[in-house]
């Protein structure tokens, strides 16, 4: 075993053994430990946490330093409670099984499914997004979510069995995935993306006041096929085991965009409202090798 497969199993043992060894444990006492274990311990040696506080010394500069690590450490945590959730599915369901939707765009939600409408639900990488696929599928949507596959190979395979066993379809990011999600899409059913990543060849928008690369593409399909395109927020709650599922309003269509900055203002706003729970280790601003970013802020939405 060379080098870099020794160090995939490694890192497998490791993540195996977070969180296996705590299912001992009660369900309230298991999710907690694993975000503390996350936060405290593998977001440090990863070097997560360094990244984070480099992003919010970026965007945030009126943070103190114990504020903005404080604020690293709740997004690694709640990055390990999300994964330990997962990985503990039938308790996690049981914990949400009275858990309803609410918000501006429930009713929107509603009428589209019942039309057999597409639905194009965007949220980010932020408070859970599982739970929102739970919830959205015991509601009778079909929501086929997207995900990418795991860099360790070790860790992806198990990932993916705990992925799909939350809600199918689940379609890996690549080409065969994705022509298979806007097949699901066109048939009058719901997708899930997560379009808070950095996209080289997305358009410079805005996001928390700085140009960052943002795709367009959840807004083109929308344009496309006629989808309700609208955003949704699994939010932790302030005793982190239970959760708000929020629908907000759906995104007008007008010009992509336009609408993929409305996309980024709202989750700004969730972001902002709820610091810790957004996974501030994305390379969201960063700029690809031979690309300029714009000398000055990007025009404002229409």
């Amino acid at each position: 075993m060379d080098g870099k497969r020794m160090r995939a199993w490694l890192e497998n043992l490791f993540v195996i053994g977070l969180l296996t060894l705590p299912r001992a444990l009660p369900y309230a006492w298991r999710i907690p430990l694993i975000g503390w274990v996350t936060s405290r311990v593998a977001a440090r040696i990863s070097g997560h946490e360094r990244r984070a506080l480099e992003n919010l010394a970026m965007v945030c500069p009126e943070l103190s330093p114990p504020e903005a690590r404080q604020i690293a450490r709740a997004s690694a945590d709640n990055l390990g409670r999300m994964i330990g959730e997962m990985y503990s599915r039938k308790a996690l369901l049981r914990r949400i099984e009275s858990l309803e939707m609410r918000g501006p765009g429930v009713e929107a939600l509603e009428q589209a499914r019942l039309e057999k409408r597409p639905i194009i639900a965007v949220s980010g990488h932020f408070g859970s997004y599982d739970v929102i696929r739970a919830v959205f599928s015991r509601a009778g949507h079909a929501v086929g979510g997207v995900y990418r596959p795991m860099n360790n190979p070790y860790v992806n395979a198990h990932y993916e069995r705990h992925l799909k066993a939350i809600a199918q379809p689940a379609f890996r990011r690549d080409r065969r995935g994705l022509a298979q999600m806007v097949r699901h899409l066109r048939a009058g059913n719901m997708v899930a993306l997560l379009p808070d990543q950095r996209e080289p060849e997305g358009a410079w928008l805005r996001f928390f006041g700085k140009p960052a690369l943002t795709t367009l593409s959840p807004a083109e399909m929308a344009l496309k096929y006629d989808a309700l395109l609208i955003p949704v927020y699994g939010i932790r709650l302030e005793n982190g085991l239970d959760f708000d599922v929020v629908v907000e309003a759906p995104i007008a269509h007008s010009d992509p965009r336009t609408m993929m900055q409305q996309v980024n203002d709202s989750l700004e706003a969730r972001v902002r409202a709820h610091m810790g729970q957004w996974l501030w280790i994305h390379r969201r601003w960063l700029v690809p090798e031979g690309m300029r970013a714009p000398a000055s802020r990007p025009p404002a939405s229409r």
